[in-house]
């Protein structure tokens, strides 16, 4: 997530640098061609602006929905974070009197919950776009920590060897974790330590967080549709190609009669660059925001909130050597 005021002008013309050298390619041919003669290139503008108008549309549509999934994984997120907070004083004030050493390996398996829910949405899927190069090259500004660390590495603080292995062995380990927690809850209750009551509450906790934990993967593997997508990119390209053919020639009239008159023809270049430079940016940070969870700068913060969440529960145990939270680095933090 960028958590700075904005995105500098600076870092969007550099962050789309490469698609600026190919439009002004672009729009430099039909003008070079025109202007040596082959005056034929001009095309009427009209059934650009038309196709202009349907690409507006689609993009917009496209920007909604991938504002939409980002900001359903964020509510996603910020119920895991009541969630868990309820969780650990309503288990701390069922427990602790009777069964504390419980309490404690419950909350660090909740702290492993965590981690390996997020390395799991961390995981690359092939419709992401952090593989292309504008992004690679951006995310050189930061660092992503599951792709510096390993599950295992960062499970071993919270678990056992037993359960450590075993969790490993799983295919979705966060899953796994999340039974370890009902069955420990279920022996908790067979030995009288919970009352009916006090188990419901407990287990509804760990109801809400598979759901959640559903949700989050739901994001992550059903991608934007192919077929929206698709069409966005065919049309959008369409109409860059077009653009400067169909401007050519009012330009060119633009100077008739004046001192410009063998000149404005060049401004076709300059402004059908602008023209199709802001549609493509536009669907390009319709694309940067569409998959929420992969480690862009547009992404929610899953690794700080997981973080925020573990320092929030061991305070509730009164822990004094609590870890350090995660700050931004050049305004941005995953």
């Amino acid at each position: 997530m960028h958590s700075g005021k904005r995105f500098g002008p600076i870092e969007f013309i550099m962050w789309t640098r490469r698609s600026l050298y190919i439009l002004f390619i672009m729009s430099a041919i039909p003008t070079v061609l025109y202007y040596l003669g082959f005056t034929f290139v001009s095309f009427p503008w009209q059934p650009i602006a038309i196709m202009g108008t349907a690409v507006a549309f689609i993009v917009g549509f496209k920007n909604n929905a991938s504002y939409s999934r980002l900001w359903e994984a964020r509510q996603i997120y910020g119920a895991i974070i009541n969630d868990s907070r309820s969780f650990g004083y309503i288990l701390r004030d069922s427990l602790s009197e009777k069964n504390s050493d419980k309490v404690k390996i419950m909350f660090k398996r909740h702290y492993g919950w965590l981690t390996a829910l997020r390395f799991q949405l961390r995981e690359s899927r092939n419709w992401e776009n952090m593989s292309t190069a504008q992004f690679k090259e951006y995310a050189q500004k930061y660092e992503i920590p599951e792709r510096l660390s390993t599950l295992e590495t960062d499970l071993k603080e919270y678990l056992s060897d037993e359960e450590l292995h075993y969790v490993l062995s799983k295919k979705n380990r966060a899953t796994q974790l999340v039974a370890l927690q009902s069955k420990d809850l279920s022996e908790a209750y067979n030995k009288g330590e919970i009352n009916d009551f006090q188990w419901s509450q407990i287990n509804h906790q760990l109801v809400k967080f598979t759901d959640n934990q559903g949700k989050a993967e739901r994001i992550k593997n059903f991608p934007y549709p192919r077929n929206f997508s698709s069409i966005t990119t065919y049309l959008l390209l369409l109409f860059i190609v077009f653009v400067p053919f169909g401007l050519i020639k009012e330009f060119d009239k633009m100077g008739e009669g004046t001192v410009l008159a063998d000149y404005t023809l060049w401004f076709n270049i300059p402004f059908s660059l602008l023209v199709t430079w802001c549609f493509h940016t536009l669907d390009s940070v319709g694309e940067a925001s569409v998959n929420p969870f992969e480690g862009s700068p547009n992404d929610v913060p899953i690794t700080q909130i997981s973080r925020t969440i573990e320092i929030d529960m061991r305070d509730m145990l009164d822990e004094t050597d609590l870890p350090a939270a995660i700050v931004a680095k050049n305004n941005i933090v995953l």
